[in-house]
């Protein structure tokens, strides 16, 4: 079913960089992405797809309706739009100037989704069911696929879909066009730890006379790791990091109040109440030797991403076929990252996979990670996660 689905999207590779540049030039971010989606729209227009943007962001949701015999229930793509608020120095000759950055690949997820849907379409006539692709916005920290999710992306082809794919590029640690994929666990639950110190300012020579949030909450920031350390099993991977501390107008003068915000990372929602009470009593304790109040909230941003196992088999037989031999293998471990496409699979069986595009001149072990400004990504790639994306919806349909 999926012989020559490769070749053709190399046929198509030039016109899926110039799209993918001409996106990297205007990078929009959260779930607001206008100018991307008038582009993607543009890219979609002639096709046989039925077309809906979104209520609450600007999305883009297209069904493509098989015309084969049959009734194979319908399959869901996804690439995500949206960039981060990165000023870019990446040395590209197409590289952003206005203050954001396709600094973790979306623009090549979105012109490597177009490419798909054009692939599927040239194939409609020998589709037994129906695709969805899903043109998201807002997956860095905005929960936009729970948003299309609300607004029924789920159900765009008239019934629930039943197998979902996502794809994501890395601009290092993964070789070259390699695709990798995980059994179970495959990216982090995020969380979000706020934690805000209450004390009594006062001058900074007489530290007597006050009561520090900010020694505090210095204190707290470590003792953060010891308390998990103390409390889960050295094999349950739970990262902590603080990013943000806040504190102090001046140099003399001892604040009333200091906040600080840290990132949770964990694959078993099962720990949240373990790591919630680890933190109270940790907080709570180094606020009372201080003197001072804490207050302290753990929220969820987005669950585990747990990949199903028998999509993940799927993948791994359909990959080489597709893509060849060499360009498909298992991964050893997850990784702490976190992605909103674990809401698509909380509620629909599927597989996340991983596609290396370091450029070809840097070594994947040295080169600038997803999220640095200086992150470069290969485009020559699009062609492996077009091709593949498409083949996983052929040969779903024709199972």
């Amino acid at each position: 079913m999926t012989t020559g689905v490769y070749a053709d999207a190399v046929g198509m590779g030039a016109e899926l960089a110039r799209l993918r540049r001409d996106l990297h030039r205007e990078p929009e971010t959260g779930l607001h992405l206008p100018r991307t989606q008038e582009r993607v729209l543009g890219a979609l227009d002639g096709l046989p797809l039925e077309i809906s943007t979104g209520a609450s962001l600007s999305s883009v949701t297209a069904v493509l309706r098989g015309t084969a015999p049959g009734d194979a229930a319908p399959v869901l793509l996804r690439g995500d739009m949206d960039a981060l608020p990165v000023a870019e120095a990446s040395g590209e000759e197409f590289a952003a100037t206005n203050g954001a950055m396709h600094a973790c690949g979306h623009d090549l997820h979105t012109a490597g989704l177009v490419g798909a849907a054009r692939l599927l379409c040239a194939r409609r006539g020998a589709l037994a069911g129906d695709v969805v692709f899903m043109f998201q916005p807002g997956e860095e920290g905005h929960n936009g696929a729970g948003a299309m999710i609300d607004e029924g992306v789920l159900d765009a082809a008239g019934r629930r879909v039943e197998h979902a794919y996502g794809l994501h590029v890395n601009a290092n640690a993964v070789p070259h066009g390699l695709v990798t994929g995980t059994h179970g666990p495959a990216m982090a639950g995020s969380y979000t730890l706020d934690v805000t110190v209450r004390g009594t300012g006062g001058h900074g020579s007489r530290p007597a006379f006050a009561t520090d949030p900010l020694a505090a909450a210095a204190e707290m920031v470590g003792a953060l790791r010891p308390a998990v350390a103390r409390r889960v099993e050295p094999f349950e991977p739970v990262v902590v990091t603080v990013g943000l501390f806040q504190a102090g107008t001046a140099v003399n003068v001892i604040p009333d109040v200091a906040t600080f915000r840290a990132t949770v990372r964990m694959f078993d929602p099962a720990l949240e109440p373990v790591l919630r009470q680890a933190f109270a009593e940790s907080l709570r304790g180094i606020a009372t030797a201080h003197r001072v109040e804490v207050d302290f909230e753990l929220r969820e941003r987005y669950p585990a991403l747990i990949n199903t196992s028998s999509e993940v088999d799927f993948v791994a037989r359909v990959a080489p076929a597709v893509l060849g031999e060499e360009r498909f293998a298992l991964e050893a471990h997850p990784v702490m990252g976190s992605e909103d496409f674990s809401r698509v699979l909380d509620a629909v069986p599927g597989a996340f996979l991983r596609l290396g595009a370091c450029p070809v001149d840097a070594d994947p072990a040295k080169a600038p990670s997803n999220h640095a400004s200086t992150a470069r990504f290969d485009d020559t790639v699009l062609p492996l996660g077009a091709a593949l994306l498409a083949g996983l919806a052929i040969d779903r349909l024709a199972a």
